[in-house]
């Protein structure tokens, strides 16, 4: 018996197009108080958005802020036609963003420099780097965009920028996992600079997170590749590329990868800054 062959990298993106009348509408779709989960089959052009001062570009609004769910991040996918971009894609000053690329290619202009990013191409914007972005190629391109509000530190900078792609970054294997489960780190986690990180996170065939994780970070997981059993509170879900899931603070969460491939989601946290308490005293 031999193992099956693993495919070429591929990052899975949205189906867009619209369902026949003659389909099933039952489906994986389900919002709960602790967690919601959007399967690749409800991204369709129906549910597409347009921005202000972006050209031919449309977005799929995976997660924005919510009172009594997840409350600092929003997380989009672009996809952005041939000739299409913006000089002006940030509306918020305040705002910083991680731009990573699942097909085409981009171009992200900062202080002057252009940066070409191809599929797997990650870029870290800090809040009021006055960005742009265009599509030079032929192609349609598609990213994802996440932006989290920065939270200053006095006494500590700002991060910087910075421009790399996920095959220049070796993941970091879980102890005790033999790799068989390992986090593609863009930003070291003891950089306190930092309040928030966007991860790939891998999982080959059977590998799986062996506890109930209770965090107070919030999540936004895209599932790239693969597909596994999610636990999601008290509930287990079988997601797939293309699947997304959004978890507030505190929601159990586990997973078993189910093969025959490997099982791999970019991951958002907010990390590094301590809670934010509400009033205080005179």
């Amino acid at each position: 018996m031999t193992d099956t062959p693993h495919p070429a990298r591929v990052y899975q993106g949205p189906i867009g197009g619209l369902p026949p009348q003659t389909q099933v509408m039952t489906d994986r779709a389900v919002f709960t108080e602790a967690y919601a989960v959007i399967p690749k089959g409800v991204m369709r052009d129906i549910v597409t958005s347009y921005f202000p001062f972006w050209r031919d570009t449309r977005a799929w609004i995976l997660a924005r802020p919510l009172t009594g769910f997840a409350e600092t991040f929003s997380q989009y996918i672009l996809e952005i036609a041939p000739g299409g971009g913006s000089d002006a894609p940030e509306p918020d000053a305040g705002a910083q963003g991680v731009l990573f690329v699942t097909a085409g290619a981009v171009v992200v202009t900062l202080d002057g420099a252009d940066h070409a990013l191809e599929p797997g191409g990650y870029a870290y914007l800090p809040a009021g780097s006055g960005w742009t972005i265009r599509n030079a190629g032929d192609a349609p391109a598609t990213l994802h965009w996440v932006r989290k509000r920065y939270r200053a530190v006095p006494g500590l900078d700002a991060p910087e920028a910075f421009f790399t792609n996920e095959t220049r970054v070796a993941p970091v294997a879980m102890p005790g996992t033999d790799g068989r489960w390992a986090t593609t780190r863009f930003v070291d986690p003891s950089d306190l600079r930092h309040d928030m990180h966007v991860n790939i996170v891998t999982f080959e065939p059977g590998a799986c997170i062996p506890f109930a994780e209770t965090h107070v970070m919030e999540h936004g997981l895209y599932v790239l590749e693969g597909k596994a059993v999610y636990r999601l509170n008290k509930d287990w879900v079988e997601v797939e590329a293309g699947d997304f899931m959004w978890l507030r603070a505190f929601c159990p969460q586990a997973c078993y990868a189910g093969g025959p491939w490997r099982f791999r989601y970019l991951l958002y946290k907010d990390v590094n800054r301590h809670a934010e308490l509400p009033g205080g005293f005179g």
